[in-house]
């Protein structure tokens, strides 16, 4: 496959991540994760299995709302949000992924709670314009 640029990687990882979260595609998922994906994450086992069991046994109310995402090269950034997962709170997550031939061939996430207005000592969403509603 020839050489993807970054703008064709960023409509790569938007598409793939609403295919596997909230489409819960695996079959056409598995057009856009490398069989080889590398997963360092403290939530998710390892490889493309690793993610998709995740993925499997979460509810299906599960939703995840891309934000802003930048490209250079052969790495992605996506900033977003999970949410409907089961935990008490929302996760915004920076998401790091490396593509290789037109595939997500590597990832890191950063992941931190959503704060309430409540909790927010700025008063500043984390996510949007407006804080999560309980």
């Amino acid at each position: 496959m020839p050489k993807t640029t970054p703008e064709q990687n960023k409509a790569l990882v938007l598409k793939a991540f609403d295919t596997l979260f909230n489409q819960r595609d695996y079959a056409a998922a598995e057009r856009f994760w490398s069989p080889d994906y590398i997963q360092h994450s403290a939530h998710i086992e390892p490889g493309r299995d690793g993610l998709f069991n995740l993925i499997k046994s979460l509810p299906a109310t599960l939703k995840y709302e891309a934000g802003a995402i930048v490209a250079e090269g052969d790495f992605v950034i996506v900033y977003g949000r999970f949410s409907g997962f089961g935990a008490p709170v929302n996760w915004i997550a920076a998401d790091v992924v490396r593509m290789q031939d037109g595939s997500l061939e590597e990832h890191w996430d950063v992941i931190q709670d959503e704060a309430t207005e409540e909790q927010s000592k700025s008063k500043a969403p984390m996510f949007g314009d407006r804080f999560p509603t309980s």
